[in-house]
């Protein structure tokens, strides 16, 4: 009888124990970096409208503006001509010509700069970047292997592959059209935009971006963009319709059909 009792109570801990051990057994969590999931607004706050107006609990300083571009010549003469034309055109209150008046998206990297908030979202195998503006959708694909500059189809947003260096998410983008410029920049098909993200605190992510073209820039082009997070936001359907904005063919800026 004794026996049968022994044999009893060890044959229910054997069954009682499976559960526990495979509670202990390994199990894919998301990493700590994986915070960067969330909404997140252009810091610092510009004035213009955009934005919830919240301060960071941690005053962080501001970025420093966006470099000039290292151009080389005949380009850098060029882009510098085109932006002193639409610094006159702004002057006499003419809007210029942009992306957003032919209901085009930015691109990359003029995506991740933000003007309305984004939405970041870390999935299995895949970080993906919704812009509110325009919609625009980039999906970054973990440890994935780039396709060749040649082969790659041109797209808005490029193609982009990630990996996690620690809590850094470093992204590697090829394949960005060549009519989707940042800042009215040329770049060929050969241009390769790195960005290295990691959260400084909790509320704050900063945006390392580096652009290289052999073809158009004489070395790396740097900057830093800065978000804030914004807790609860939810993107908003942003649909460029019923668009009236047209090129005027005389003075080269945005007009407005009102028929």
């Amino acid at each position: 009888m004794r026996a049968n009792v022994i044999l009893g109570v060890l044959a229910l801990a054997a069954v009682t124990a499976e559960p526990a051990v495979a509670q202990t057994r390994p199990v894919s969590q998301p990493r700590a970096a994986a915070r960067i999931t969330g909404s997140w607004e252009i810091y610092p706050l510009r004035g213009e409208g955009f934005g919830s107006g919240v301060q960071p609990k941690v005053p962080v300083a501001a970025p420093k503006p966006v470099p000039e571009a290292p151009l080389r010549q005949p380009h850098l003469d060029a882009w510098r001509k085109l932006l002193a034309d639409n610094a006159e055109l702004t002057r006499k209150g003419l809007p210029p010509l942009s992306t957003g008046m032919a209901c085009m998206p930015d691109g990359m990297p003029a995506m991740m700069q933000a003007t309305f908030p984004m939405e970041i979202l870390e999935t299995p195998g895949q970080v993906t970047i919704i812009q509110e503006a325009f919609n625009q959708v980039r999906r970054i694909y973990l440890n994935a292997t780039l396709p060749a500059v040649d082969d790659a189809d041109p797209r808005f947003n490029g193609h982009s592959s990630g990996r996690w260096e620690g809590t850094t998410l470093v992204v590697t983008t090829i394949g960005v059209k060549e009519n989707a410029r940042f800042r009215n920049v040329p770049h060929s098909a050969k241009m390769r935009v790195t960005e290295r993200l990691r959260l400084l605190n909790d509320e704050m992510l900063e945006n390392q971006v580096t652009v290289e073209d052999p073809e158009y820039l004489t070395g790396p082009w740097t900057w830093t963009w800065m978000y804030k997070r914004w807790p609860g936001y939810k993107i908003e359907e942003y649909v460029c319709e019923d668009n009236r904005y047209f090129e005027d063919p005389a003075q080269k800026y945005q007009r407005l059909r009102v028929n």
